[in-house]
């Protein structure tokens, strides 16, 4: 992490655009603020902007501004966000899952510092700095035409990867100490130090979550210590045992390069038995997604059906219901639990997601 506090510091005084890359969890909003605190514009805003969590129409008013009758529900002019940062910086976070309609929109207040609010013709200056982020990568997405080239090199004048916590183990202590210091604080304990293997099970751990991952187990901890010590009990069944199946895995992103958010694991665990012949089983034998061909898939999940179904006939149900829960279930964290976004993506309503997440047991906030 030198580098990453080298190149955030050299890029702070500049007014250059940065663009900053890394698994979810990783910490990017925290470099993006670091960014802000460093640079001659501290004294002004600093506005952070969730593109994922947005539909491209709320976006784009969130961002721009609307004028009054813009839309439905637009009873009066309201500044955006780029208006708010004036001054500034406004941070993207997720610019990946811009639509290519907006990136047409951001890469003209790159090059021009305008914009117009929605229903607007007039034209708005603002003097806001771009710090952008991506949890995938960016250039694959340009290659598969879901993102402007143009945009990505306006972008990318400086980029700033974040590597996972797992490749930067050596950095766990320090933030374990700084968590609980900070949590210790807020909730009035005072936990001082670790019990015995606490610190091997943590830096054995490989952290699909990355560092929001540790910061929500310490932040546990402290809470439902009782004593001083930080001990092993405190810390989830997947820390302590590094053969027990942890509560989210990696999935690599379909762009390549960058992880994608981690999801739940809603199927079972496959054993050894349900894998048709051929097909690739792990140490602990649990499915191994992207090296199993999509026949092979199919046959595990229709023997499943089989197995679980009453009667032969209730097996297209089963089966089907199978594959969307777990569909829904990996969508909504991939979309961060922004249920209006997901349905979207899926291609209905979010009524009938909300109904189906209700039947499949799925309780992720919005």
């Amino acid at each position: 992490m030198r580098e990453v506090d080298r190149v955030t510091r050299k890029v702070a005084v500049s007014n250059a655009s940065v663009l900053i890359l890394g698994e979810t969890g990783t910490g990017k909003e925290l470099i993006a603020s670091a960014v802000h605190r460093l640079s001659h514009r501290s004294g002004g805003p600093f506005v952070k902007v969730n593109c994922g969590a947005l539909s491209e129409s709320l976006l784009e008013s969130e961002l721009f501004g609307h004028v009054r009758g813009a839309f439905t529900g637009a009873v009066a002019n309201r500044a955006g966000r780029f208006e708010a940062a004036d001054g500034g910086s406004i941070f993207l976070d997720e610019i990946n899952s811009t639509t290519l309609t907006l990136q047409v929109k951001l890469l003209r207040v790159l090059q021009e510092k305008e914009f117009e609010r929605v229903g607007d013709t007039s034209s708005h200056r603002t003097d806001a700095r771009i710090i952008a982020a991506s949890n995938r990568d960016l250039m694959r997405q340009v290659q598969l035409e879901e993102f402007r080239e143009d945009l990505y090199w306006r972008l990318n004048v400086v980029p700033i990867e974040l590597p996972a916590l797992r490749h930067r183990r050596e950095d766990i202590p320090a933030l374990v100490a700084f968590f609980l210091d900070h949590y210790n604080e807020v909730n009035d304990r005072y936990v001082s130090h670790l019990g015995s293997g606490v610190m091997r099970a943590l830096q054995d751990y490989h952290w699909p979550g990355n560092v929001r991952e540790l910061q929500n187990y310490v932040e546990r901890a402290v809470v439902m210590s009782d004593t001083d010590e930080l001990v092993l009990d405190a810390l989830p069944l997947c820390v302590r045992d590094p053969h027990h199946s942890a509560p989210v895995r990696e999935l690599t992103s379909a762009a390549g390069g960058l992880q994608a958010p981690p999801v739940s694991n809603g199927m079972n665990e496959v054993r050894p038995a349900d894998v048709a012949p051929g097909a690739p089983a792990g140490a602990n034998a649990a499915l191994d997604i992207n090296r199993m061909d999509l026949k092979t898939l199919a046959r595990i999940v229709v023997q499943r059906g089989l197995d679980e179904a009453d009667d032969a006939e209730d097996l297209h149900s089963v089966v089907v219901d199978q594959v969307e829960r777990e569909l829904i279930s990996q969508l909504l964290l991939r979309c961060g639990g922004v249920q209006t976004k997901t349905a979207s993506r899926l291609g209905m309503n979010r009524n009938t997601l909300s109904k189906k997440m209700k039947d499949y047991g799925l309780n992720l906030d919005d």
